[in-house]
């Protein structure tokens, strides 16, 4: 590792160590859920943080003008992917029948938990593209089928009953299933037993495990900087649960937004893909990648807005 890269990595840690603990410890909505104008506000203080340390990296990071547009590229898709995460939260959620007040706890510790598996996602994944390049296309494949699973496969409503997970955790635990406070684990004179709110956080944190097998090959397919794979996603996981409360109750705004992330997908794969096959001459630019990635997620959601508006939701 290079000096810039480790001073670099001393002022993530320092930013994201301050900003968490802002977020999680200083400020009232920690206590509960958070008010739409709330949410709102900190969804914004997470953008404009990632935004502004985009700004230093394009100051002074080496090759910091191409670095910088591979950052917001990454960010900008991996925000766009967790949006479409927050549906399948939001299911999660009103299937478990968990109250609005244990959200907050539970997105918590499952967000906190998704940085640590997107770190080791993250590695491995540049790990085999160094030692085994071909695996390139199977990342590319990946991504061609996450474009068509998004856009084509229609969302199901998650069967309580018939859940594997569920089955194998009340399996192997005991399970409090009247218990609704936020706490994982209650003890007594019987013993140990899980509660509902800690099953609600395996389906979470299986649902962002299944949905990084999707977004880390999109990151890997726009840089092959360890700092710069690393760094975007974490700034934008880090925002989710303000965006989680900011779209919470909107969502049926931005129902084509699916559909810009599925091409999105598909782009990138084809950019990870085509020069292998095909030859340098069909390497896109990160430039062009910015370019079509805020094009299409921005038409996507105008679509969306202007759908809704012909449609009589007031915004």
């Amino acid at each position: 590792m290079d000096y810039n890269h480790f001073v670099f990595w001393i002022i993530f840690s320092v930013v994201i160590s301050i900003m968490l603990f802002i977020d999680l410890y200083a400020t009232e909505h920690r206590h509960g859920k958070m008010s739409f104008k709330k949410s709102i506000i900190w969804t914004g203080v997470w953008i404009m943080v990632a935004l502004i340390f985009n700004l230093i990296i394009y100051m002074f990071f080496e090759d910091g003008h191409d670095m910088a547009v591979q950052f917001l590229s990454a960010y900008i898709v991996e925000k766009s992917l967790s949006v479409d995460n927050l549906f399948v939260f939001i299911m999660i959620f009103n299937v478990m029948q968990m109250p609005e007040e244990n959200q907050p706890h539970i997105l918590k510790w499952g967000i906190l938990s998704a940085v640590v598996f997107r770190v080791i996602f993250i590695l491995a994944g540049m790990a085999l593209l160094h030692y085994f390049h071909p695996i390139i296309f199977v990342f590319g494949i990946l991504l061609f089928y996450a474009a068509y699973k998004i856009a084509f496969t229609e969302d199901k409503p998650m069967d309580v009953e018939n859940n594997r997970i569920l089955k194998f955790m009340q399996k192997r635990f005991k399970l409090m299933p009247d218990y609704k406070g936020p706490l994982f684990f209650i003890k007594n004179n019987q013993g140990r037993f899980i509660t509902p709110a800690f099953l609600t956080l395996v389906l979470i944190e299986t649902s962002d495990i299944m949905f990084a097998v999707d977004s880390i090959p999109a990151v890997l397919a726009i840089t092959n900087d360890t700092f710069i794979a690393i760094t975007s996603n974490i700034f934008a996981i880090l925002g989710l649960r303000a965006l989680y409360f900011a779209l919470a109750g909107i969502m049926d705004l931005f129902k084509f937004l699916k559909y810009g992330v599925a091409l999105i997908l598909a782009f990138v794969g084809a950019k990870m893909v085509l020069p292998d096959l095909l030859g340098p001459q069909f390497v896109i630019s990160t430039q062009v990648s910015l370019l079509v990635i805020l094009s299409v997620l921005t038409l996507s959601i105008i679509i969306s807005l202007l759908s809704s508006k012909n449609k009589g939701i007031d915004n």
